[in-house]
Protein backbone atom coordinates (compact mmCIF):
# COMPACT_ATOMS: atom_id res chain seq x y z
CA UNK A 1 0.00 0.00 0.00
CA UNK A 2 2.66 2.14 0.61
CA UNK A 3 4.18 2.14 -2.65
CA UNK A 4 0.67 2.08 -4.24
CA UNK A 5 0.28 5.60 -2.44
CA UNK A 6 3.71 6.90 -3.29
CA UNK A 7 3.16 5.94 -7.47
CA UNK A 8 -0.07 7.56 -6.73
CA UNK A 9 1.37 10.66 -5.63
CA UNK A 10 3.58 11.26 -7.70
CA UNK A 11 1.32 10.56 -10.80
CA UNK A 12 -0.82 13.33 -9.21
CA UNK A 13 2.08 15.70 -9.48
CA UNK A 14 2.25 14.82 -12.97
CA UNK A 15 -1.03 15.80 -13.48
CA UNK A 16 -0.77 19.19 -11.54
CA UNK A 17 2.17 19.53 -13.92
CA UNK A 18 0.66 19.32 -17.12
CA UNK A 19 -2.44 21.29 -16.54
CA UNK A 20 -0.31 24.39 -15.78
CA UNK A 21 0.39 24.53 -19.26
CA UNK A 22 -3.03 25.26 -20.51
CA UNK A 23 -3.94 27.34 -17.38
CA UNK A 24 -0.69 29.77 -18.13
CA UNK A 25 -1.13 30.24 -21.69
CA UNK A 26 -4.85 31.27 -20.77
CA UNK A 27 -3.60 33.78 -18.38
CA UNK A 28 -0.51 35.01 -20.72
CA UNK A 29 -3.31 37.06 -23.01
CA UNK A 30 -3.34 39.37 -19.84
CA UNK A 31 0.05 39.30 -18.10
CA UNK A 32 3.70 39.21 -19.63
CA UNK A 33 6.04 36.24 -18.68
CA UNK A 34 8.63 37.56 -16.39
CA UNK A 35 5.78 40.01 -14.12
CA UNK A 36 3.68 36.44 -14.33
CA UNK A 37 6.94 34.12 -13.24
CA UNK A 38 7.41 37.03 -10.36
CA UNK A 39 4.22 37.20 -8.95
CA UNK A 40 4.18 33.30 -9.40
CA UNK A 41 7.05 32.30 -7.22
CA UNK A 42 6.06 35.55 -4.58
CA UNK A 43 3.07 34.16 -3.91
CA UNK A 44 5.13 30.63 -3.01
CA UNK A 45 7.56 32.12 -1.11
CA UNK A 46 5.29 33.90 1.04
CA UNK A 47 3.96 31.10 2.19
CA UNK A 48 7.58 29.75 3.30
CA UNK A 49 8.91 32.74 4.50
CA UNK A 50 7.58 31.96 8.54
CA UNK A 51 9.38 28.44 8.45
CA UNK A 52 12.64 30.75 7.07
CA UNK A 53 14.14 30.50 9.97
CA UNK A 54 13.87 27.24 11.04
CA UNK A 55 14.51 25.99 7.56
CA UNK A 56 17.68 27.35 8.05
CA UNK A 57 18.76 26.68 10.93
CA UNK A 58 22.35 24.89 11.43
CA UNK A 59 22.98 25.72 7.43
CA UNK A 60 26.25 27.19 6.17
CA UNK A 61 27.30 29.50 3.04
CA UNK A 62 28.18 26.07 0.99
CA UNK A 63 23.78 25.21 0.72
CA UNK A 64 23.07 28.94 0.28
CA UNK A 65 26.07 29.11 -2.30
CA UNK A 66 24.42 25.77 -4.29
CA UNK A 67 20.89 26.46 -3.70
CA UNK A 68 21.67 29.83 -5.58
CA UNK A 69 23.15 27.85 -8.10
CA UNK A 70 20.29 25.47 -8.26
CA UNK A 71 17.57 28.34 -8.46
CA UNK A 72 19.68 30.02 -11.38
CA UNK A 73 18.58 27.34 -13.39
CA UNK A 74 15.32 26.90 -12.18
CA UNK A 75 14.31 30.71 -13.18
CA UNK A 76 16.12 30.12 -16.17
CA UNK A 77 14.18 26.89 -16.98
CA UNK A 78 10.92 28.91 -16.08
CA UNK A 79 11.19 31.92 -17.85
CA UNK A 80 12.50 29.98 -21.15
CA UNK A 81 9.32 28.10 -21.02
CA UNK A 82 6.74 30.70 -20.08
CA UNK A 83 7.99 32.68 -22.85
CA UNK A 84 7.84 30.33 -25.22
CA UNK A 85 4.07 29.63 -24.48
CA UNK A 86 3.54 33.03 -26.08
CA UNK A 87 4.38 31.92 -28.88
CA UNK A 88 3.56 28.62 -29.24
CA UNK A 89 0.69 26.15 -27.99
CA UNK A 90 0.38 24.28 -24.50
CA UNK A 91 0.20 21.30 -26.10
CA UNK A 92 3.55 21.57 -28.01
CA UNK A 93 5.16 23.41 -25.16
CA UNK A 94 4.28 20.17 -23.10
CA UNK A 95 5.93 17.71 -25.35
CA UNK A 96 9.00 19.89 -26.03
CA UNK A 97 10.09 20.54 -22.61
CA UNK A 98 9.45 16.36 -21.18
CA UNK A 99 12.59 16.29 -23.64
CA UNK A 100 14.37 17.29 -21.23
CA UNK A 101 14.66 13.85 -19.93
CA UNK A 102 17.44 13.07 -22.98
CA UNK A 103 19.36 16.03 -22.39
CA UNK A 104 19.80 14.85 -18.71
CA UNK A 105 22.16 12.22 -19.69
CA UNK A 106 24.41 14.39 -22.14
CA UNK A 107 25.22 16.66 -18.91
CA UNK A 108 25.62 13.47 -16.49
CA UNK A 109 28.07 12.50 -18.75
CA UNK A 110 29.83 16.27 -19.04
CA UNK A 111 29.65 17.31 -15.26
CA UNK A 112 29.63 13.66 -13.27
CA UNK A 113 31.53 11.70 -16.12
CA UNK A 114 28.59 9.26 -16.43
CA UNK A 115 28.24 7.80 -19.98
CA UNK A 116 24.74 7.50 -21.21
CA UNK A 117 23.07 3.70 -21.79
CA UNK A 118 22.27 3.09 -25.58
CA UNK A 119 18.87 3.75 -24.54
CA UNK A 120 19.48 7.56 -24.14
CA UNK A 121 20.94 7.82 -27.56
CA UNK A 122 17.85 5.64 -29.24
CA UNK A 123 15.76 7.51 -27.39
CA UNK A 124 17.26 11.16 -28.32
CA UNK A 125 17.11 9.42 -32.03
CA UNK A 126 12.84 9.23 -31.69
CA UNK A 127 12.67 12.41 -30.02
CA UNK A 128 15.05 14.53 -32.70
CA UNK A 129 12.27 12.92 -35.28
CA UNK A 130 9.42 13.59 -33.28
CA UNK A 131 10.46 17.26 -32.81
CA UNK A 132 10.74 17.39 -36.60
CA UNK A 133 6.80 16.32 -36.81
CA UNK A 134 5.69 18.02 -33.80
CA UNK A 135 7.05 20.91 -35.67
CA UNK A 136 5.42 20.42 -39.03
CA UNK A 137 2.37 21.94 -40.63
CA UNK A 138 0.95 18.64 -41.89
CA UNK A 139 -0.95 19.41 -44.73
CA UNK A 140 0.27 16.49 -46.73
CA UNK A 141 1.75 13.27 -46.54
CA UNK A 142 2.81 13.60 -50.13
CA UNK A 143 5.28 16.68 -49.26
CA UNK A 144 6.57 15.41 -45.98
CA UNK A 145 10.31 16.27 -46.34
CA UNK A 146 9.25 20.00 -47.49
CA UNK A 147 6.56 19.90 -44.32
CA UNK A 148 9.27 18.74 -41.29
CA UNK A 149 9.77 21.66 -38.99
CA UNK A 150 8.42 23.81 -41.38
CA UNK A 151 6.55 24.96 -38.19
CA UNK A 152 9.04 25.16 -36.05
CA UNK A 153 8.49 28.78 -34.34
CA UNK A 154 10.33 31.16 -31.58
CA UNK A 155 8.10 29.45 -28.58
CA UNK A 156 9.30 26.15 -29.78
CA UNK A 157 12.90 27.82 -29.61
CA UNK A 158 12.65 28.85 -25.50
CA UNK A 159 10.60 26.12 -25.18
CA UNK A 160 13.92 23.97 -26.41
CA UNK A 161 15.78 25.93 -24.22
CA UNK A 162 13.93 25.58 -21.43
CA UNK A 163 14.53 21.89 -21.25
CA UNK A 164 18.05 21.92 -21.51
CA UNK A 165 18.01 24.32 -18.28
CA UNK A 166 15.89 21.44 -16.80
CA UNK A 167 17.93 19.01 -17.27
CA UNK A 168 20.75 21.37 -16.07
CA UNK A 169 19.04 21.53 -12.64
CA UNK A 170 18.34 18.27 -12.97
CA UNK A 171 22.02 17.08 -12.57
CA UNK A 172 23.06 19.77 -10.68
CA UNK A 173 20.37 18.56 -8.20
CA UNK A 174 22.22 15.26 -8.21
CA UNK A 175 25.32 16.35 -7.46
CA UNK A 176 24.61 18.71 -4.69
CA UNK A 177 21.64 16.67 -3.05
CA UNK A 178 23.41 14.07 -0.88
CA UNK A 179 25.10 17.48 0.53
CA UNK A 180 22.25 19.68 2.16
CA UNK A 181 18.85 19.31 3.99
CA UNK A 182 16.29 20.01 0.99
CA UNK A 183 14.34 22.34 2.22
CA UNK A 184 17.01 25.18 1.84
CA UNK A 185 17.17 24.47 -1.85
CA UNK A 186 13.49 24.63 -1.91
CA UNK A 187 13.49 27.97 -0.27
CA UNK A 188 16.56 29.21 -2.42
CA UNK A 189 15.02 28.12 -5.73
CA UNK A 190 11.64 29.98 -5.37
CA UNK A 191 12.94 32.76 -3.95
CA UNK A 192 16.10 32.83 -6.64
CA UNK A 193 13.16 32.51 -8.99
CA UNK A 194 10.72 35.13 -7.72
CA UNK A 195 14.10 37.44 -7.63
CA UNK A 196 14.83 37.18 -11.21
CA UNK A 197 11.54 37.62 -13.01
CA UNK A 198 11.33 40.53 -11.04
CA UNK A 199 14.90 41.81 -12.10
CA UNK A 200 13.73 40.85 -15.80
CA UNK A 201 10.35 42.47 -15.70
CA UNK A 202 12.15 45.69 -14.67
CA UNK A 203 14.53 45.33 -17.45
CA UNK A 204 12.28 44.12 -20.14
CA UNK A 205 10.08 47.06 -19.49
CA UNK A 206 13.22 49.70 -19.66
CA UNK A 207 14.47 48.59 -22.36
CA UNK A 208 11.02 48.19 -24.53
CA UNK A 209 12.48 44.55 -25.16
CA UNK A 210 8.30 43.56 -25.28
CA UNK A 211 5.19 44.47 -24.21
CA UNK A 212 4.84 44.81 -20.37
CA UNK A 213 1.04 43.95 -19.91
CA UNK A 214 0.23 43.27 -15.82
CA UNK A 215 -3.63 42.90 -15.65
CA UNK A 216 -5.04 41.21 -12.83
CA UNK A 217 -8.08 39.34 -14.72
CA UNK A 218 -9.70 36.72 -13.59
CA UNK A 219 -7.51 34.01 -15.87
CA UNK A 220 -4.48 35.69 -14.17
CA UNK A 221 -5.88 35.16 -10.70
CA UNK A 222 -6.19 31.31 -10.98
CA UNK A 223 -3.48 30.96 -12.81
CA UNK A 224 -1.43 32.25 -10.20
CA UNK A 225 -3.02 30.60 -7.18
CA UNK A 226 -3.12 27.25 -9.10
CA UNK A 227 0.77 27.14 -10.14
CA UNK A 228 2.04 28.92 -7.22
CA UNK A 229 -0.05 26.81 -4.65
CA UNK A 230 -0.59 23.44 -6.46
CA UNK A 231 2.00 23.60 -9.13
CA UNK A 232 5.16 24.94 -6.76
CA UNK A 233 4.76 24.53 -3.36
CA UNK A 234 2.37 21.22 -2.94
CA UNK A 235 4.18 19.20 -6.21
CA UNK A 236 7.12 20.04 -4.53
CA UNK A 237 6.18 18.38 -1.28
CA UNK A 238 4.98 15.17 -2.96
CA UNK A 239 7.43 14.84 -5.13
CA UNK A 240 10.10 15.01 -2.12
CA UNK A 241 8.19 12.82 0.26
CA UNK A 242 7.30 10.15 -1.72
CA UNK A 243 10.04 9.79 -4.99
CA UNK A 244 12.18 7.64 -2.93
CA UNK A 245 9.50 5.04 -2.63
CA UNK A 246 9.32 4.63 -6.28
CA UNK A 247 12.51 3.12 -8.61
CA UNK A 248 13.89 6.10 -10.61
CA UNK A 249 12.94 3.82 -13.60
CA UNK A 250 8.91 3.72 -12.64
CA UNK A 251 9.33 7.23 -11.37
CA UNK A 252 10.75 8.55 -14.52
CA UNK A 253 7.99 6.58 -16.54
CA UNK A 254 5.19 8.55 -14.68
CA UNK A 255 6.49 11.46 -15.48
CA UNK A 256 7.02 11.27 -18.77
CA UNK A 257 2.78 11.54 -18.74
CA UNK A 258 3.06 15.13 -18.31
CA UNK A 259 3.16 15.90 -21.97
CA UNK A 260 0.47 13.51 -22.59
CA UNK A 261 -1.72 15.32 -19.70
CA UNK A 262 -0.67 18.78 -21.11
CA UNK A 263 -1.94 17.77 -24.66
CA UNK A 264 -5.68 16.59 -23.00
CA UNK A 265 -5.96 19.92 -20.93
CA UNK A 266 -5.04 22.11 -23.88
CA UNK A 267 -7.52 19.85 -25.97
CA UNK A 268 -10.72 20.58 -23.61
CA UNK A 269 -9.68 23.77 -22.27
CA UNK A 270 -8.54 25.56 -25.42
CA UNK A 271 -9.47 23.71 -28.01
CA UNK A 272 -6.15 23.16 -29.39
CA UNK A 273 -6.01 20.59 -31.75
CA UNK A 274 -2.88 18.85 -33.26
CA UNK A 275 -2.25 18.31 -36.66
CA UNK A 276 -1.83 14.62 -38.03
CA UNK A 277 2.16 15.18 -38.29
CA UNK A 278 2.15 16.70 -35.12
CA UNK A 279 0.26 13.44 -33.48
CA UNK A 280 2.96 11.04 -35.51
CA UNK A 281 5.44 13.61 -33.71
CA UNK A 282 3.87 12.95 -29.60
CA UNK A 283 4.17 9.58 -30.60
CA UNK A 284 8.06 9.60 -31.43
CA UNK A 285 8.14 11.98 -28.67
CA UNK A 286 6.63 9.84 -25.92
CA UNK A 287 8.49 6.75 -26.84
CA UNK A 288 11.69 8.03 -26.84
CA UNK A 289 10.57 8.71 -23.02
CA UNK A 290 9.89 5.60 -22.73
CA UNK A 291 12.96 3.79 -24.47
CA UNK A 292 15.06 6.22 -22.38
CA UNK A 293 13.57 4.76 -19.49
CA UNK A 294 12.32 1.36 -19.76
CA UNK A 295 15.61 0.18 -21.84
CA UNK A 296 18.28 1.94 -19.45
CA UNK A 297 20.47 -0.79 -17.92
CA UNK A 298 22.27 1.27 -15.78
CA UNK A 299 18.97 1.92 -13.39
CA UNK A 300 17.55 0.70 -10.76
CA UNK A 301 14.51 -1.31 -12.04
Amino acid sequence: MKKFYAEGALLLTTLIWGATFAIIKTALSDISPMPFITTRFFVALLFLLPFAAKIFKGENFATVKDGIILGLFYFLGFASQTIGLNYTTATKSGFITGTFILFTPVFQYVFEKKLPAKANLLGIVFVVIGLSFLSSKGSSYFDIFNELGSNFNLGDVFTLICAVFFALYLVYLDMISKKHNFMPLVFLQIAVTALGGMIFSVFFFVTDFTVSKFEFSGNVIIAIIYTSLLATIITTILQTKYQKEVTPTKAGIIFSFEPIFAAVVAYFALSERITKFGFIGCIFIFTGLLVTELLDKKKNI
